[in-house]
């Protein structure tokens, strides 16, 4: 099949071999992005959806690389940036939950780790793209979506407070380097997903936790990958132009 001119250049999603991350590389590439495909432990499920992009006439790469690791982050940048030219966009999708526990018996390392990826990634990667977006160091703009949680708002209680917290800390760091980044060419915006049907539940141990909260959410229904797909795209495109330091909430209502 002929390839998809890649339009709107390049674009990093993290995290992007399965759920979310992987329904958000799938309809970028659709749109027009040449799209890096990382992923830390799953590399077959990347090469998958590296070969699904690329069957449909996209432009793909897949790219392994830790997010709670800087040695890693710098390398995903500088590779993606060689083999697909100027980074245009990033999604910092990747994330773990740190799995269930109640405060007061979480671990040190599940709080450390949980942070490491969902944070301090984040973060790197951010401060990578701006590196390169910034017309004030040269570049021509972008923009920088990050993945939130309904959790910053219900809290986590009984399941993962602590991971909760790591989404808190995203809305905050969205908010201000939004601010920090508007005048030179970039928009910073997050997405909040709700309950959304993935592996990530049978993942940390409860395969029917969807089925078991399906009854708090007012649309009555978990939602899907590609819906809050559309949302990162959304916030992406030029249809946002005017949109930045927003968390974009995507979760039926509850």
């Amino acid at each position: 099949m002929q390839s998809i001119p890649s339009r709107l250049g390049a674009l990093i999603v993290t995290g992007a071999s399965r759920g979310i991350g992987a329904a958000i590389a799938r309809l970028a590439a659709q749109r027009g992005y040449a799209v890096t495909v990382n992923y830390s432990g799953g590399e077959n499920e990347a090469k998958k959806v590296v070969d699904e992009i690329a069957g449909g006439g996209g432009r793909a790469l897949a790219i392994r690389a830790d997010v709670s690791c800087e040695q890693d982050i710098l390398g995903l940048f500088q590779t993606a940036e060689r083999e697909l030219g100027p980074i245009r966009a990033l999604v910092n999708n990747a994330g773990i939950t740190g799995g269930f526990a109640r405060v007061e018996n979480v671990t040190a390392e599940a709080i450390e780790k949980a942070l490491a990826v969902n944070v301090t990634g984040s973060m790197l990667c951010a401060r990578e793209a701006v590196r390169r977006m910034s017309t004030k160091r040269g570049g021509s703009g972008g923009a920088i979506v990050n993945l939130s949680s309904i959790a910053t708002r219900t809290g986590g209680a009984g399941e993962w407070v602590h991971y909760a917290a790591t989404k808190g800390a995203i809305d905050t760091f969205t908010i201000g380097l939004a601010r920090e980044v508007a005048a030179e060419g970039i928009r910073v915006n997050a997405v909040s997903p709700g309950l959304v049907d993935t592996e990530i539940h049978a993942a940390n141990g409860e395969p029917g936790r969807l089925k078991r909260l399906t009854p708090t959410i007012p649309m009555n229904r978990a939602g899907q990958a590609s819906e809050v797909a559309e949302a990162v795209l959304w916030l992406l495109s030029p249809a946002a132009s005017y949109v930045t330091g927003s968390i974009l909430e995507v979760g039926g209502g509850r």
